[in-house]
């Protein structure tokens, strides 16, 4: 049986991810910061319940030492981040853009991606065959945001894209720390959640196609890779 942690599942693209991957046959930890909404999510899904915030020492410590004593884990899905948005819903540009602004996007991006994965490291190296997924963003590949002829050259944020990037190399540089793990960061496309305020022009099925897949490699699978349902993307 394949034990999965969803950081950030209780709505989205990780419950989506959690209800596909426990329709294929894994046991799944529900990983939300509010305890309510994570518990309801996982009775949804048949799911177990996981009080998990990206952004609490503590709070990932105990999430950790309770999948421990559960059995362990084989696969972790860094689902759990956030985008800078103004009131109106749009994207702060370069000139609004301060250091506050940034932030926490790079608290919960990186920071927090890199604290859980840290936490759950020792019970991955245990398992026979440990996978990681880190849910990236097509904004956070320097060739694509440089591209005038791709959607992505018009985003005008700073933060959410400067933060892929950073989970990208995080990505990579774990990969090559690991080579008996399969790690890699995946692009799910612009999906309606409320990231977004749902103007994503994707369903939450459709951007959990990546995720689900990459979470079901094999130890003969890629890693240090970075890739969306097409296939692989460039950096």
């Amino acid at each position: 049986m394949t034990t999965t942690l969803i950081t950030g599942a209780n709505k989205g693209l990780g419950f989506e991810t959690a209800r596909r991957l426990i329709a294929a046959g894994h046991t799944v930890y529900v990983g939300s910061r509010d305890a309510e909404r994570g518990l309801r999510a996982a009775e949804r899904l048949g799911a177990r319940p996981i009080l998990l915030d990206v952004n609490d020492d503590d709070s990932v410590t105990a999430a950790a030492k309770t999948i421990a004593a559960d059995g362990g884990l084989d696969v972790l899905v860094n689902n759990a981040g956030i985008e800078t948005r103004t009131a109106d819903n749009g994207v702060p540009g370069a000139l609004e853009t301060t250091a506050d602004l940034l932030r926490p996007v790079f608290e919960t991006n990186v920071l927090g991606m890199v604290r859980v994965t840290h936490a759950f490291l020792p019970l991955l190296l245990r398992s026979a065959a440990p996978v990681v997924v880190n849910v990236s963003s097509g904004l956070g590949s320097m060739a694509m945001v440089t591209d005038r002829d791709l959607p992505a050259y018009a985003y005008p944020g700073l933060g959410y894209p400067a933060s892929k990037v950073a989970v990208n190399m995080i990505t990579v540089q774990y990969a090559k720390a690991f080579p008996n793990m399969r790690i890699n960061a995946v692009e799910p496309g612009y999906t309606a959640t409320d990231l977004n305020g749902r103007t994503g022009t994707q369903t939450v099925e459709q951007g959990a196609e990546i995720i689900v897949r990459m979470a079901q490699v094999g130890p003969d699978g890629p890693t240090g890779g970075f890739f969306n349902a097409e296939g692989v993307l460039p950096w």
